[in-house]
């Protein structure tokens, strides 16, 4: 699973679902409620179906589908698929902006859950910020290595001990490279 930190804007859609797209939509948002988007969540938890955002990873022919976008050619959305969401609670409601916490299982798009969120809503909302907290057995709290330990002997450590928790994982992918020929380093 993995853990995010979202902050969410009302009142404004973009292109992209994240505050780095173009404004597409504006709504007024005053009448949202903090009752009113605590129940909403209830509708995201557990099996939903998502549709991805056109600006993701997600592929066509071979490239991602933000490539595609960022060049200007036409890119139909991906249908609805099956996802999971362990957990979704509301931190802070300060209209216009919302913070969430989510622990959902891969292939989540934290942004459409927030524009879900905003059309559920009647109106319509975009991600401001965004923190992964944790992914897999790897916690940013426990497991990031702060700027002022970046030495070789504390980036070893780092290595061990993250190495141990990899070890103890059930199943593990390869290392996806972005380009043929290039070798992933998995360090054991």
């Amino acid at each position: 699973s993995q853990k995010y930190t979202a902050v969410g804007m009302l009142g404004k859609a973009t292109d992209t679902l994240d505050a780095t797209g173009k404004v597409t939509e504006e709504k007024p948002y005053d009448q949202v409620t903090k009752g009113d988007l605590e129940n909403v969540l209830q509708k995201f938890t557990g099996d939903i179906m998502q549709v991805p955002p056109l600006y993701s990873a997600l592929k066509k022919d071979g490239e991602r589908l933000s490539t595609l976008m960022k060049r200007g050619e036409a890119v139909e959305a991906k249908p609805a698929r099956p996802v999971r969401v362990y957990s979704l609670s509301l931190q802070q409601f300060q209209p216009p902006l919302f913070t969430l916490d989510v622990e959902c299982g891969g292939g989540f798009y934290v942004r459409s859950l927030v524009n879900d969120i905003g059309k559920e809503l009647s109106t319509c909302a975009t991600v401001q910020e965004l923190t992964r907290t944790k992914q897999g057995p790897f916690t940013l709290e426990e497991h990031a290595l702060q700027e002022d330990k970046w030495t070789i002997d504390e980036i070893a450590r780092s290595l061990e001990h993250c190495t141990a928790l990899l070890l103890g994982e059930p199943a593990r992918k390869k290392l996806k490279t972005e380009h043929p020929g290039e070798t992933a380093v998995i360090c054991e």
